[in-house]
């Protein structure tokens, strides 16, 4: 029976996992406290055929909650458990959900309610960013994540004070009759599909709204390896996306890859017979300077150790970012426009 137009219609919680053994369990058990203000709830779990446990686990509470089901996505992408998952859902209301995240009992009934009551067809929270474990690398890698020097004016990880109308969103919340009207999320992008189904939203009319009252406990990458390869991934595909959509990439995505490419093109200069270290130098000490500054003003509140690791962890995150971006460019260039994307990369974390 359709629960189309239902005050409480069946919302479906899909849940895009693979190999998140370490954070599952406390994902899934904050979806079913939300049962508590929206009992009309569906979670289904998309497991990327996971090989550490996750699997299991994820059995073991669905035998013990019936709102618990699993499907499996033997793409193993992130578009693609996007995809499985809606068109597996039963619901009416769909809210993808991150696996390393955990959210607060109200999550779904105040996301539900502000879509229903705005003019908004995509609603969501913002990302308050947690470390991984309380090492100093990782400590520093939630402060980097959370820090507009780390990630530019993205409004979902700067805890706006009011709602706000916004680009994008982070997970979201949709009627699914949107997806009938607009399609499914593009799986070419293994990355930053949910900014492309975004703008293909925006462009058709529709607005996204960011509510300030919803914070989701994101669990960052405990390590610099992870840290790197995340935002080499995010710029591959940024080019990609921005050329599907036919539209320029913003002025907060263009920093890192034209830093980087300064970088580059003075290093040459200072290494020709002519040439001269200074320019690059000074960019250099700029960089360096700003980056301490900010680590500086740490020290007090988050503690040597923390502060230390921001310091290293943005410059991972802006020159991989920034390379990754430059290569996806190239890549878009050569192949006249059309990308052919390396699976091996969606099955990263």
């Amino acid at each position: 029976m359709s629960d189309h137009g239902s005050l409480n219609p069946l919302a479906t919680c899909v849940v895009l996992c693979r190999n998140e053994a370490l954070f599952i369990e406390r994902c899934i058990m904050s979806l079913v406290a939300n049962r508590q203000q929206y009992p009309n709830l569906e979670i289904l779990v998309v497991d990327g055929l996971s090989d550490d446990g996750t699997r299991e686990i994820v059995q073991r509470l669905a035998g013990v909650v019936p709102e618990v089901r699993m499907v499996d996505n033997p793409r193993r992408t992130t578009p693609a458990a996007f995809n499985t998952g809606i068109l597996a859902a039963r619901g009416s209301i769909i809210l993808p959900i991150g696996a390393h995240s955990t959210y607060p009992p109200h999550y779904c009934a105040t996301l539900i309610t502000a879509l229903q009551e705005s003019q908004a067809n995509n609603v969501g929270g913002h990302c308050r960013t947690i470390p991984a474990n309380d090492g100093w690398q990782a400590r520093g890698i939630a402060l980097a994540l959370g820090h507009p020097l780390g990630v530019g004016n993205a409004l979902f990880r700067l805890k706006p004070t009011t709602a706000r109308w916004v680009d994008t969103v982070p997970f979201g919340c949709y009627r699914r009759e949107l997806f009938d009207r607009l399609g499914l999320f593009d799986e070419e992008l293994l990355r930053n599909q949910d900014d492309e189904f975004n703008h293909r939203l925006r462009s058709a009319g529709g607005r996204i709204l960011l509510v300030p009252d919803v914070e989701v406990d994101y669990v960052a990458r405990g390590t610099y390896g992870q840290l790197r390869r995340m935002f080499w991934q995010y710029g591959v595909y940024k080019p990609l996306a921005a050329a599907k959509v036919g539209s320029l990439p913003t002025i907060r995505q263009l920093v890192p890859p034209a830093f980087v490419a300064a970088l580059v093109a003075l290093t040459v200069l200072a290494l020709l017979p002519t040439g001269t270290e200074w320019p690059l130098l000074t960019l250099v000490v700029v960089y360096c300077l700003a980056v301490g500054s900010q680590a500086v003003r740490l020290v007090s509140r988050e503690g040597l150790g923390a502060a230390a690791g921001f310091v290293l962890a943005v410059p991972v995150m802006h020159v991989m970012y920034g390379a990754g971006w430059l290569v996806g460019a190239l890549r878009l260039l050569r192949r006249g426009g059309v990308n052919r994307p390396n699976t091996d990369l969606g099955l990263s974390r």
